[in-house]
């Protein structure tokens, strides 16, 4: 069974809109069986960095304790509604990662730390948290090992993630066409489970238009199911995030809503 927890938080973002990402979960919860959906009362106050390089902090420590509560007393399957991709973070910390690889796939790196980051926006530096690296408060302890990391998409680099994205394994776009290819480098990492991070701006912005800093030559709606499913064929899923929608207006969140469901089946 598969639990639906939206975290409609958007304090991790960097963007100027990065409000729209409450708008782009609450639509999602709208197409979720109610029954299995739990909406958490994520703070709406940007909050404070408390003398760190990491904005907003104070508000992303809680939600981060509002996400280990959640989960904590459930033992269904998480699937997790974000807002911006940081919540992926909150829910590794939350359980036993011991045994977990982590497939992440996402247009951007993801690869900062506070003393790289430009803008001090914590989604930028949430991979390289999930590795145990950047803002003690925030990073994972222990962190996943990079053996244990598949980065699927990612296209939009930062000059100053090159380096760390250079230590894991790492798919293109193209790559996602060959599912088994998929499949295969996240079985090489010997993990017994995966946690599957999507940050829907990983698809190309001619099949999804909802998201904040869209990036040319993405990977395909199907073809990434595709993968996941393949994925799934050969390893237990051990939760998953569904993060960065950020419609406009209501009429971009209706027409990318199919691609976002498709999405949110090949984990659930």
């Amino acid at each position: 069974m598969t639990r639906f927890l939206i975290t409609p938080q958007w304090q991790g973002s960097p963007s100027a809109r990065a409000m729209l990402l409450v708008d782009g979960a609450t639509a999602i919860c709208g197409d979720l069986p109610r029954k299995d959906t739990v909406t958490l009362d994520v703070p709406l106050e940007a909050g404070e960095s408390l003398g760190t390089g990491v904005h907003r902090l104070s508000s992303l420590l809680r939600v981060r304790e509002l996400v280990r509560e959640a989960m904590a007393h459930s033992d269904q399957t998480a699937v997790i509604i974000g807002g911006d991709c940081s919540v992926s973070v909150f829910a590794l910390s939350a359980i036993d990662a011991s045994d977990v690889a982590v497939l992440w796939c996402d247009a951007h790196g993801d690869l900062h730390d506070p003393s790289s980051s430009p803008s001090g926006a914590f989604s930028g530096m949430a991979l390289r948290a999930v590795l145990g690296e950047g803002e003690p408060q925030l990073a994972l302890s222990p962190g996943i090992p990079r053996k244990r990391v598949v980065v699927l998409g990612a296209r939009n680099i930062d000059a100053r993630e090159e380096d760390e994205l250079a230590k894991l394994t790492s798919l293109s776009s193209a790559d996602v066409d060959d599912a088994d290819a998929v499949a295969a480098a996240v079985e090489a990492t010997g993990a017994a489970r995966v946690w599957v991070h999507i940050d829907v701006d990983v698809l190309d912005p001619a099949e999804l238009a909802g998201v904040s800093d869209a990036a040319p030559f993405g990977v395909g709606a199907a073809a990434l199911v595709a993968a996941i499913r393949r994925v799934r064929e050969r390893m237990p899923i051990a939760g998953a995030t569904i993060a960065g929608f950020a419609p406009r207006q209501v009429e971009d969140a209706v027409h990318d809503m199919g691609a976002i469901l498709r999405l949110i089946g090949s984990v659930a």
